[in-house]
């Protein structure tokens, strides 16, 4: 039975700051984006994976799940997303997990409270909104209509779904941030 929820795991990212390529930070056996993809397969999503030219091979063979090569990631997240949703397929009552690969501290309680919303969310902590985020068909539309830079915050106005996840708002992005990965990755697997 095919799932009413795409989910697209954004890989595309250049991780300058961080010194090294997000997606395949080593976590103990896995990388990051093999450990996103696995926990959102538990959930019966079947993602795919968006990521960047120097990335695929190494993508490809850490997922098992449909990789796709953004070829020009620079345009902006919105155009990663576009290629994500391009691939599963358009349908005005499917709405579509977006699933960042450097931002993966969210719970599997938090995950299933956005799949059961029928309304474009997110999850929010402190004030604060997180990720994923979860796109009605109507605003899967807004976005592919969108050109690839205009960013997604511009277009969408997420509802905020208050969760007391502790790691909500990790975000793997400089090498400081690797010690609370680690953390979150021994809590959430």
């Amino acid at each position: 039975m095919e799932t009413e929820v795409g989910c697209v795991v954004l890989a595309a990212g250049s991780s300058k700051r961080l010194g090294q390529p997000k997606a395949l930070v080593d976590l103990g056996g896995y990388n990051l984006v093999g450990w996103v993809v696995s926990r959102l397969r538990k959930h019966g999503l079947n993602p795919v994976v968006v990521t960047n030219e120097s990335l695929f091979e190494d993508v490809l063979e850490s997922v098992d799940c449909d990789v796709v090569c953004n070829p020009d990631p620079d345009l902006g997240r919105t155009g990663t997303v576009q290629m994500g949703i391009k691939r599963i397929g358009l349908d005005p009552e499917k709405r579509f997990l977006i699933v960042p690969v450097d931002r993966p501290g969210f719970s599997d309680s938090t995950l299933s409270s956005l799949l059961s919303s029928k309304i474009t969310a997110c999850p929010s902590m402190d004030g604060r909104g997180g990720h994923p985020l979860l796109l009605s068909g109507e605003d899967a539309v807004r976005v592919l209509e969108s050109v690839p830079s205009e960013p997604l915050k511009g277009l969408i106005e997420p509802s905020r779904l208050e969760v007391s996840d502790p790691f909500l708002h990790l975000n793997v992005d400089l090498p400081s941030d690797l010690e609370a990965l680690d953390e979150a990755f021994s809590e959430l697997r």
